[in-house]
């Protein structure tokens, strides 16, 4: 990995920056699915259009043409890690800048000016007709597919060949980002899009956090099992059961979030072949939801561990993933329980008495 010097922060600024620009250039151009958001506080619906899944699969043709035809290389990204690193801090900071001044201009929030940097001056952000809050999850999750690819280039260059963790980690992470874009619509029904200001919390988590501390397992699934250029594996029965948790995870993970935005679009439509069992119509008791309360989460954590485990176990730092994503989502769940217990109150308590666990049965 290089140094940071003023010749990698040039090279960093102008790759980070070309990458935002053709995401937000291509969002504009590209064609996408017009979808109507959840009712907004005041009653009204946004018109979004989803372009995300033009955007990664043009990202991905882009790459494939140019590394088939151009020779180009990904594994740059790595040896340009922290200065990248720094470059995406500096875009995070003028974004968050342009909301702050932008949002307080159109006076939508009576906050302190601190507040509204950190939390958001604003509910729904435009520029150029283009939602800023539901596009920055572009340079975000599409980011961080490229910085994975890009640890794949370096085992290659490196050692000749692809691993079976590598291409186990290759796979994992792939999916996650790929079932995201499919169903990209359920995004419209979370709590992040309807309810939070858009703000530096935000900014940073999507173009710093994802991107560089998503991809840290990579670092440690380069080198694992190689020893003189000789990969060692591990017995098959491991790989079975990291594919089995990565699976079952997943299928937890993005199948909550799917019933979740099915029930708000169509609270008819039947889960798991039967019709939705409802407490006081408003809290959906069926499917996963009758199991865990934010069992969404418990499986979005698990997926992470199946990318941690990939890299084995000689040091624990591939581990800092799952565990930050741990106490942040055992945090947000408290903060959500204690949200819709002053919403709902005597329902609430009902809905618990049938989702007994918040995130991980029998433990919390």
């Amino acid at each position: 990995m290089l140094p940071v010097t003023i010749e990698t922060l040039v090279s960093a600024g102008i790759w980070v920056s070309a990458f935002v620009v053709a995401l937000f250039v291509g969002a504009i151009v590209l064609p996408g699915f017009w979808r109507d958001g959840q009712p907004l506080r005041d009653g009204t619906r946004r018109r979004y259009k989803l372009s995300g899944l033009v955007l990664f699969a043009a990202t991905h043709l882009v790459i494939a043409v140019g590394v088939t035809f151009g020779g180009w290389s990904l594994a740059p990204l790595v040896t340009h890690f922290w200065s990248l690193f720094v470059a995406a801090n500096v875009w995070a900071f003028a974004i968050s800048l342009y909301l702050l001044v932008s949002g307080r201009r159109n006076r939508e929030s009576e906050r302190s000016v601190l507040a509204d940097a950190w939390l958001g001056a604003e509910l729904n952000p435009t520029l150029l007709g283009v939602d800023l809050k539901m596009f920055m999850y572009h340079p975000s999750l599409i980011g961080l597919a490229v910085m994975n690819a890009a640890f794949a280039f370096v085992q290659v260059e490196t050692y000749g060949a692809l691993s079976p963790e590598m291409i186990l980690y290759q796979a994992f992470t792939w999916a996650y980002l790929f079932t995201h874009y499919v169903k990209e619509r359920f995004m419209l029904s979370t709590w992040d899009i309807i309810a939070e200001r858009f703000g530096f919390m935000l900014v940073w988590g999507d173009l710093v956090y994802v991107p560089f501390l998503y991809s840290l397992v990579g670092w440690w699934v380069v080198d694992r099992g190689w020893v003189e250029d000789v990969h060692h594996p591990w017995p098959w029965w491991i790989y079975a059961g990291l594919i089995a948790l990565h699976v079952g995870c997943h299928a937890i993970f993005r199948g909550s979030n799917w019933q979740k935005d099915r029930f708000k679009s169509h609270p008819e439509a039947s889960i798991w072949g039967k019709k939705p069992e409802v407490l006081g119509g408003k809290l959906l008791v069926s499917g996963w939801w009758g199991i865990g309360r934010k069992i969404n989460y418990t499986g979005e954590i698990g997926v992470y561990l199946s990318w941690a485990l990939c890299a084995g176990f000689a040091t624990p730092w591939p581990y800092l993933l799952p565990l930050s994503l741990f106490v942040l989502l055992a945090q947000r769940a408290w903060r959500d329980d204690r949200r819709c217990r002053e919403k709902y109150g005597a329902l609430w308590t009902d809905y618990c008495k049938r989702a007994r666990f918040k995130m991980i049965p029998f433990l919390y």
